[in-house]
Order: structure tokens, then sequence, then C-alpha cells
């Protein structure tokens, strides 16, 4: 087994040979850097890191693994995999199923390459899976690695799940009518709001409640309850302490704690609040709001909030004289950009850097030009020698890049029967759309995209001082800023 150990900087260079003279890419802090040889008393050592082979200096490693959080661009949706420093795998969310992806890709794609050309592993293995509310673009993805009919267009076919965690709100139906399932007489609660596996099972088919999950989401509980060992409802109540079971506060780990959804209770039984203005407000209003510690450090993940219920939380932790709970150093952006938000709640969050996932070709507009602004006003000012430190907005969106050109050569068969056709050939034309969007175009004259950066958004920390690091547009290496956590 080869041994493991991290990148120390900021940037170093994986070499092509021993000398170190030739770049083949560039690796940022925290890196996974699997040794092919005995490190001895070498100042260079042979090593692979993201799958590829080649050399590294020694004294850029060390043995010290980082807390990694990967913001997956997955076009419309959020994927969030986080990795803790004693190597434990969180996936929160993992945007639309693959097939309805203009790219054919989702966060299931992204941990895949993770766990079989980063680490080199037959196996995936994730300890912790959650779906931040029961919105496609963001259970797609985790679906797709559950779907023993969509696992076989992945690498590793071996997937592992071993706790699943939900936020409550379920698709359901009765009387072949759609909705999120029963309320109290007076129409202010949602009154079934499943807290485990057997309860979750019992709602796959007709039971004494006269409500059964619906549609695609209980396809994808359907997987979920069959694949994983627990399945469970989170709260900022549930499990006693608000706490993810086994990421309560503890020295030099990691904890997780569920801020939201606010739990309620009518007549001794837990209940979530009805939002107005549809089951819209409602599944995004109860995502999940977690917030990830680790030494001084402070994340927050907020799912699809909106301002009905960003306001239910700033409510709740008023009146507990606690909303000091939602300041964070880094935060995803709720509902990928959207403008219906609350001023007042990124004003206590006051995020260092504003992470927004949001994609192309959606027809959402996100993110909104009056957020990304909110998030910039209301974020944690820290300016050094004239420049801003903080705040700083990221986007998937924005940090995803194409090249474009147009064709200049179309290779039609193989081998000894292979034709080479050129612009000179101009009666080839392509057609794309469909109905009154139909449209023909001389191929010569169309543009094709001929290579794609994705946007993932890396995040790596050590507990004090943060990494933010994107692919840079510019030649094969990447675009970092660094600062330090002011809790």
């Amino acid at each position: 087994m080869p041994t493991t150990m991290y990148v120390a900087k900021d940037k170093i260079k994986l070499y092509k040979e021993k000398s170190c003279t030739t770049k083949k890419i560039e690796l940022i802090w925290g890196d996974s850097v699997f040794l092919q040889e005995e490190l001895g008393n070498k100042t260079t050592v042979k090593a692979k890191a993201r799958g590829v082979p080649g050399y590294v200096k020694t004294a850029e490693i060390n043995t010290i693994a980082l807390l990694e959080y990967y913001f997956i661009d997955v076009g419309q949706g959020d994927g969030v995999l986080i990795v803790t420093p004693d190597r434990k795998h969180i996936m929160i969310d993992g945007g639309y199923i693959r097939s309805k992806q203009l790219t054919k890709r989702n966060a299931a794609d992204f941990v895949d390459w993770k766990f079989a050309r980063d680490y080199g592993k037959t196996k995936i293995s994730l300890d912790v899976m959650m779906t931040s509310h029961n919105d496609e673009d963001h259970y797609g993805g985790l679906w797709d690695l559950l779907n023993k009919a969509e696992v076989k267009e992945l690498e590793i076919m071996n997937i592992e799940v071993k706790e699943f965690y939900y936020a409550g709100v379920n698709w359901m139906e009765k009387d072949g009518k759609r909705g999120l399932g029963p309320t109290d007489a007076n129409n202010e609660f949602w009154t079934l709001i499943p807290d485990t596996k057997a309860q979750l099972i019992k709602l796959l088919k007709p039971n004494n409640t006269g409500f059964q999950l619906q549609g695609q989401w209980k396809q994808f509980m359907e997987c979920v309850t069959t694949a994983t060992n627990t399945c469970e409802r989170l709260s900022n109540v549930r499990n006693g302490n608000g706490y993810v079971p086994g990421f309560e506060p503890a020295n030099g780990k990691v904890s997780i704690k569920v801020l939201g959804p606010i739990e309620e209770k009518l007549n001794s039984k837990a209940v979530l609040r009805k939002f107005k203005n549809g089951d819209a407000q409602n599944t995004n209003g109860h995502s999940l709001l977690l917030r990830f510690d680790y030494g001084k450090t402070r994340v927050l993940l907020t799912g699809d909030l909106n301002a009905q219920s960003q306001q239910h939380i700033l409510d709740h932790y008023k009146t507990h004289n606690n909303l000091q709970e939602l300041s964070s150093d880094i935060t995803k952006a709720c509902h990928h950009g959207s403008d219906d938000t609350s001023f007042e709640f990124l004003s206590h969050i006051n995020a260092g850097v504003t992470i927004i996932s949001s994609g192309d070709n959606e027809g959402h507009n996100h993110p909104r030009p009056t957020v990304v602004a909110a998030s910039a006003i209301t974020g944690f000012k820290n300016i050094k020698d004239d420049k801003v430190v903080t705040p700083k907005i990221y986007s998937t969106e924005i940090s995803r890049s194409y090249k474009i050109s147009h064709p200049d050569r179309l290779f039609i068969g193989k081998g000894d029967s292979e034709k080479k056709l050129t612009p000179s050939s101009k009666d080839i034309v392509m057609e794309f759309g469909s109905g009154n969007d139909k449209k023909r175009r001389a191929l010569w004259s169309s543009l094709v995209v001929t290579g794609m950066i994705y946007g993932l958004v890396n995040v790596r920390t050590d507990g004090d001082k943060i990494l933010c690091a994107t692919k840079s547009e510019v030649g094969d290496g990447w675009d970092i800023e660094t600062f330090n956590s002011r809790f």
C-alpha cells in the first residue's frame, strides 16, 4: 500500500522526471500524494497525485491531512463533497440526474474520479450522504450513485453509503394528488415528517396514513432505504444535541451542527412550519442548514433557503439570543444566488467567502446581481495593503470556461476507409433544436466546444488558514486565494 502524504504549500509541481525539470501538473495545498517508493533521505520522490505519475520534492509534502471541501460544478443544482482530516467522506447533494445534464455529468462523476483516479481505489465508500431537500437538482446526482442502472456508467461500480440523512419534507401523494403530506387542523404545520428508515419504508406503499411517497422522490428513496445502513431526518433538535451523529464537538475533529430545519412541537409531536405561497417555498424553505466547525473555521451550507424561511430561522435564533450561530468564514449561497433572500440573514452570516452553485442553459437567471452585491456588502471586510482579502464571491458558473473553435476537418469512417472532408465541402450542414426552434447551419461556419474547464471550487483548511482555488483559464495551473479564519 503506497504511503499517503499531502501537499504542504499553496501550490507545488508534479514533475515528469526525477531532476524536477518539466512540470506535468500543478498540485494545491492538501492534495493527496501517494508515494511510489520509500521516502528515505531523498530530495525528490516518485509519486502519484490526481491519478498522474511523476516526481515531487520531498520538502514540499508532509503527513498533515486537511479538511477539504469540493463545491462541484453540476450546472443547475448543488453538489458538495467534504473530506475530513481523518478521511471520512461526506456527500451533500449532487445536481440533476446525469440524463438531464447538458454535459451528461453530475457530482456522481466527480466522486467516481476522486476514488478511481485520485485515490486509485476500486470501491467508493461514503461515510455520510445527505440531500439538503427533496428537489431533483439536489438529489439527482446522489441517486446516480445508488441506482444500479446508472452505476454501470461509472468507472467504479462497487459503492458503499453508510449513513443517509435528509430534511424531513417529502413529495407525497394521496388520491392521485401530489403534495407534501398532511397538515394540522389550522394548516400551520406539516405533520408527517418521517424520522427513520422504517417510517420511510412504510411510506413507499399504501398505508394507514393515506399518503405515500411520490414520483422520482419515491424511486430515489427506494434506492436510499435499500442501499444505506441508516436513513434519518435531521433538525436543530434531533439526536438531543443538534449535531449530526458521529460529528459532535471533539478536540481536533470536525463537527457538523444542524441549524435547520427548525423543528417545532404540536401535541408533543415533531412538526415543521408550513410556509406561505406553495410547495416550492416549503421544499426549499426546509432545506438542511449545516455548519461545519474545524479548529477556528466555520463553513455554512444553506441548501435552497428562501427569504421566508430565513426570517423564520432568524426569529428562532433571536429568541434564543444566539444569532452568532449563523456567522461563518465561508457560506454556500442560498438557492443558487436567487434574489429571494433576506439581507438581514446574510448580514448575520457575515461570510468571508460566498460560493454560488449555479448553471448554464437552465433558465433561472442565477446568480442574481442583487444577491452578488448583497453577499459582498454583508461579507466580512478584511483589507490588507490596500487590497481586498475578504469578502470574495465565487461562482461555479463563472469559474467554468469553454474553448470554442471553428472546425477545419471532418473525418468519416475508420482505417483504410477513412475520408477527410475540409471546408471546401460546402454542402455539409448541421441541424439542431426542435419544433419552431429547429435550425440548420453549415458545419464550417459553426462554432464547436473544443475544451472545457469545470467550475469546481476547492476549499482547504487546517483549522486556521483557508485556501480557495479554481482552475486557471491561463495555462493549466490554479488561481488561489488564502486568508485566516476570524473566529
